[in-house]
C-alpha cells in the first residue's frame, strides 16, 4: 500500500491512511458515500448461512463508519468443476437475506471460476459527512464499549475439524449473522469519538489501529472481555486458528499486561488465557469509544433495543504501549 500515491482529491474525507474500514467520500454537504469491500472463505458448512455471514460481514464496514448501507455488488469466486451450481445459489440466497434485513439493495455483481470457494461483497453506504465516526479519533477518558462476544475465528476452526458442540455452533452462527445496524444506530446518538470493528487483526489488532490513529494507549480489562461459551475448551484442545498465532505474533510487542505472570522466558502475551484477545474475527461487534458521560445513556439504550453491549476498558494518555492487557 506504501507504494500507491496518495489520493489528492479533497472531497476523500476518510482514506487508507489509519486502517479504518471504510472509505468516505463527500458528494454534498450533507452526504457522503462509504465504501468497502470483503470477501471471505466459508466458516460454516451450509451455503445459505454461510452467505448471511459474509453479506453481515461486508454490511458491518459501513455501520463502523456510523453509515447506512444502500447498494451492494456480489462478488462470487466459484469452483464450478467441484461444487453443483445449488450451493452458489443458496450462497446468494443467504447474501440477499441479509441485504434485505439491511435494507440494501442487491445492484448486481461479478463471479470467477477459482479453485477455492469464496463469497463476500462490494457495498456502498451514506452518512452525513459532519457524523462520520472513524477509528482514529478516540480521546484519552473516553470509554470502551464491546458490541458481540469474540472467537468466531476459533469456532469456525473446530467446526473444520468437526469437534465443537452444536450448541457452541448454534450461538456462534447467531452471532455471525447478526448486523451491527442497531450499534451504529446507538453510537451515533449517543456521541461516540470513534468506532471499529472487530474483524481479521482480532481486538488487540484493532484496539492497536485505534490507539495508534489517536496517539493514545487502549486499556482492555481482561475480565470483562466476551467470548463465546465453550471457546476456552477448543483452546485447551488446540482448535486455534493460525491467523490467530500471527496476529499474536505482530501485535504482541505493541502490548503490556498487567497481572499475568509470564510463564518460562516467554512473554506474558503467550499465555493462552489471552488467545480469544488475538482470535481473527469474522463479522464481529463494535469496538466503540464513547465520552464517560455518555456510558449510562448507551448501556440503557441498548438494554431496550436489546442491543448486546460490555464496557470493556478505556482510553489513557500515550504510553510505551499501545494497548495494555490488565
Amino acid at each position: 500500500m506504501r507504494t500507491l500515491p496518495p489520493a489528492v482529491d479533497p472531497a476523500l474525507l476518510v482514506g487508507p491512511e489509519t486502517s479504518d474500514d471504510a472509505g468516505v467520500y463527500r458528494l454534498s454537504g450533507d452526504l457522503a458515500l462509504v465504501d468497502t469491500v470483503d470477501i471471505i472463505t466459508p466458516l460454516v458448512d451450509d451455503p445459505f448461512t454461510f452467505g448471511r455471514i459474509a453479506a453481515s460481514n461486508a454490511l458491518s464496514d459501513v455501520y463502523a463508519m456510523g453509515g447506512r448501507p444502500v447498494t451492494a455488488l456480489n462478488l462470487v469466486f466459484f469452483p464450478a468443476c467441484k461444487l453443483p451450481p445449488h450451493v452458489l445459489a443458496d450462497i446468494l440466497a443467504g447474501g440477499s437475506a441479509a441485504l434485505a434485513q439491511a435494507g440494501a439493495c442487491l445492484v448486481g455483481g461479478h463471479t470467477v471460476e477459482d479453485d477455492e470457494l469464496k463469497y463476500g461483497l462490494a457495498v456502498t453506504g451514506i452518512v452525513h459527512p459532519d457524523r462520520v465516526v472513524r477509528n482514529s479519533t478516540a480521546r484519552p477518558g473516553d470509554v470502551l464499549v464491546l458490541t458481540k462476544p469474540l472467537c468466531s475465528g476459533i469456532v469456525s476452526t473446530a467446526i473444520k475439524a468437526e469437534m465443537v458442540p452444536a450448541a457452541v455452533v448454534d450461538e456462534a452462527v447467531r452471532w455471525l449473522t447478526t448486523l451491527n445496524d442497531v450499534a451504529a444506530w446507538l453510537m451515533v446518538a449517543c456521541g461516540a469519538t470513534a468506532c471499529t470493528d472487530v474483524t481479521g487483526f482480532g481486538l488487540i489488532g484493532h484496539s492497536a489501529e485505534m490507539a495508534a490513529g489517536a496517539g493514545a494507549t487502549i486499556r482492555l480489562d481482561l475480565q470483562a472481555v466476551p467470548v463465546l461459551d465453550g471457546v476456552m475448551e477448543l483452546v485447551r484442545d488446540g482448535l486455534v486458528p493460525a491467523g490467530c498465532y500471527r496476529n499474536r505474533d505482530h501485535y504482541a510487542p505493541l502490548c503490556r499486561v498487567d497481572g499475568i505472570k509470564a510463564a518460562g522466558n516467554g512473554p506474558a502475551t503467550a499465555d493462552d488465557r489471552l488467545l480469544p484477545l488475538f482470535d481473527p474475527q469474522t463479522s464481529g461487534g463494535l469496538l466503540i469509544a464513547l465520552p464517560p458521560a455518555e456510558l449510562e445513556r448507551f448501556m440503557a439504550l441498548a438494554a431496550e433495543e436489546g442491543c448486546f453491549a460490555v464496557r470493556i476498558g478505556e482510553v489513557l494518555p500515550r504510553e510505551e504501549h499501545a494497548v495494555v492487557i490488565a
